[in-house]
């Protein structure tokens, strides 16, 4: 039985949420008596949410100066991406050993739910499928340890994810490597999977380029 949820952790996801979206963008102070009038509460839960936040590398807990959004700058993007490329690889090849029948089942209608939003033209639903398709991946690695590390940085890097998806053809990009993933894993082949999964997350060349010429939208959003 799942334990109920804080007011804290309640207001963490919520801001969590704020910050993925584009609300709160990169670099933006973060008021707590703003927060609290927003989400009609005290500024005791808010600054708890904050500093759970802060302990997930979402936000930057400064002296004197309050709470801001984390920013990363293009080299720490490429370092983090690099690293999430390789969890993502971990936990494909091990979905291609261990996924049973019934999580392939699953695997497949999380896929086919992406493939409605794609055809939509929707980054915006598309965001949101592709996070539960990803997760459908670390929970077959049937690694706990592995696939917590896995959704955590995948946590930190929502916000540009999302701003990757809103670059031109990359929706269909990414549900076509969705589709060799998915055929990989159901077919056992390990090695095949982990090539698929690395690609997929790994910003190199014209993807980087894009994905750095669109970080000042993040910041200019909200």
């Amino acid at each position: 039985m799942d334990t109920p949820k804080t007011r804290s952790e309640t207001l963490r996801e919520s801001i969590e949420e704020m910050i993925a979206v584009g609300k709160l963008a990169p670099g933006q102070h973060l008021d707590e008596t703003s927060l609290a009038e927003e989400f009609g509460v005290s500024r005791t839960p808010i600054r708890e949410a904050l500093i759970q936040l802060a302990s997930m590398g979402i936000v930057e807990m400064r002296p004197r100066r309050g709470a801001i959004v984390a920013e990363i700058g293009p080299q720490q993007l490429i370092e983090m991406f690099e690293v999430m490329a390789e969890f993502e690889a971990m936990c494909g090849r091990l979905a291609a050993r261990r996924m049973t029948p019934a999580e392939h089942v699953e695997l497949l209608a999380a896929h086919q739910a992406c493939q409605a939003a794609r055809d939509a033209s929707d980054p915006d639903a598309y965001f949101y499928l592709n996070e539960a398709f990803h997760d459908h991946i670390y929970a077959g690695s049937h690694n706990g340890f592995l696939a917590d590390q896995a959704r955590a940085l995948h946590r930190r890097l929502r916000p540009y994810r999302r701003l990757q998806l809103r670059v031109r053809d990359r929706l269909k990009m990414s549900f076509d490597e969705h589709q060799a993933a998915v055929d990989a894993i159901i077919a056992g082949d390990a090695e095949k999977t982990v090539e698929v999964l690395r690609h997929h997350i790994m910003i190199q060349g014209q993807r980087f380029a894009d994905l750095v010429a669109s970080l000042h939208q993040l910041k200019s959003a909200a």
